[in-house]
């Protein structure tokens, strides 16, 4: 009361202000994850995440960020000893799996793989795209009385950097190309997943093995019951990822292996599947934070004058590096080719085969799965493990480039024909 009058209340305004705080950050985060589900982003996660590391790896930092990289972070009762990287590679990277397995199951089940005569050419492709980078590593290393052990490190294709540069630099170009080098990745995938499993794996803990594909059957098994709730799945998948790694399997399987068992189909009373759903959930993990991470820590190598005399005068690098350019291009176009030359299959009708010979070059970019395949092929010798990872990057890199130089004079020749 003022001046024996009252005074109108003003209106509240603490209540308002609160809610539209909340609303706006509840669309910020939705925005950073849509985001993060757009292949561009895991494509530009991953070009910086890997810039970061080879800046810190090559500057007066290089001693603080090896320390880090290499630090134990153990946990003993579960028998776990590992290092910071090796943390980014055997655990944030099964989220990558994770997805992977996914998107594979799906394509197996829904998409393209399902249809055997129109997954001919791109799992064809896939094939040669992997043999001839293998077959021109173990020329190089065997010429050169070199290590044959890493002749898997050129043969896989990063499906997110290379669909993050189509997505770039291919907006005028037939949306088959991208159907075509997906599918072609997918199946990439499921190859190096089994060259990780069957020649890549250490001595077997048949015990521990058993206890993880015993988890893996009771994780299908509540999965087909429709038993809901992460507070029961996810304690599993960890408990599966442990046994996984005690069992001396790499345990990237494990994660290929859960997104596997999930339905990639919905229900009559569902809207999406659950595989749906929970990639839904995931994918902005896997590609915002996880990949990113093991790139962080993977591709941070020593990149000097003498370090780039020395890659030239081992066979392993040059294998990699000529691998990756080369032998990808040769491997995908040739026998894409040769199956449409000599088979009933044929090309889609929006491409050319200039179209194909860049997306070939794409599938030169071998970054996520190439860096963890080095690091398992030169375990035992981190030196030659930095320079095959030098090579990597460098071979990933020179394909990025002429793949994108291609694919851009192809969008305009596109366009223009659809102009005119």
């Amino acid at each position: 009361m003022v001046g024996g009058q009252c005074r109108r209340p003003e209106k509240a305004t603490f209540v308002l202000p609160s809610f539209k705080s909340n609303a706006e950050e509840t669309r910020n985060r939705r925005s950073v994850a849509e985001y993060l589900r757009l292949e561009v982003s895991g494509g530009v996660m991953l070009i910086i995440a890997a810039t970061v590391a080879l800046i810190l790896a090559n500057s007066p930092t290089s001693d603080w960020y090896f320390s880090l990289r290499d630090h134990h972070l153990d946990i003993p009762p579960l028998g776990l000893e590992l290092s910071v990287g090796h943390w980014a590679s055997d655990g944030l990277l099964a989220v990558f799996f994770f997805v992977a397995g996914i998107e594979l199951k799906r394509e197996l089940v829904v998409g393209e793989l399902r249809r055997p005569a129109a997954a001919l050419l791109p799992v064809v492709a896939a094939v040669g795209g992997m043999a001839v980078p293998a077959l021109i590593y173990t020329a190089f290393a065997a010429g050169g009385g070199g290590d044959l052990n890493g002749w898997a490190v050129p043969m896989a294709t990063d499906i997110a950097f290379a669909l993050g540069v189509l997505a770039v630099v291919g907006r005028n170009l037939p949306s088959a190309l991208r159907t075509f080098l997906l599918t072609l990745a997918i199946v990439d995938d499921l190859i190096a997943i089994l060259v990780i499993a069957i020649f890549y794996t250490s001595a077997l803990n048949l015990w521990a093995l058993a206890g993880a594909l015993a988890g893996l059957a009771v994780f299908y098994a509540l999965h087909r019951r429709n038993v809901h709730g992460w507070y029961l799945y996810v304690p599993l998948a960890l408990v599966i990822w442990v046994l996984m790694v005690n069992s001396g399997v790499h345990a990237t399987i494990a994660g290929v292996a859960i997104g596997m068992l999930l339905r990639v189909t919905a229900g009559e009373y569902e809207k999406e599947s659950p595989a749906e759903r929970v990639e839904h959930l995931v994918h902005p993990i896997s590609a915002g934070l996880c990949v990113p991470l093991f790139a962080l820590f993977a591709a941070g190598v020593p990149v000097s004058g003498a370090v780039l005399a020395d890659m030239v005068t081992e066979p392993e690098p040059l294998g990699v590096i000529g691998g990756l350019f080369l032998g990808k291009v040769i491997g995908v176009f040739g026998a894409t080719y040769l199956t449409a030359r000599f088979t009933r299959a044929r090309l889609n009708p929006t491409l050319g085969w200039a179209d194909v010979a860049g997306g070939a070059m794409l599938a030169g970019i071998g970054f996520t799965v190439s860096l963890l395949i080095a690091e398992l092929a030169f375990a035992d010798q981190p030196a030659l493990a930095e320079h095959v990872k030098a090579a990597v990057l460098i071979g990933s890199v020179l394909s990025a480039i002429v793949a994108s130089l291609v694919l851009t004079l192809r969008g305009r020749h596109h366009l223009a024909s659809g102009s005119s």
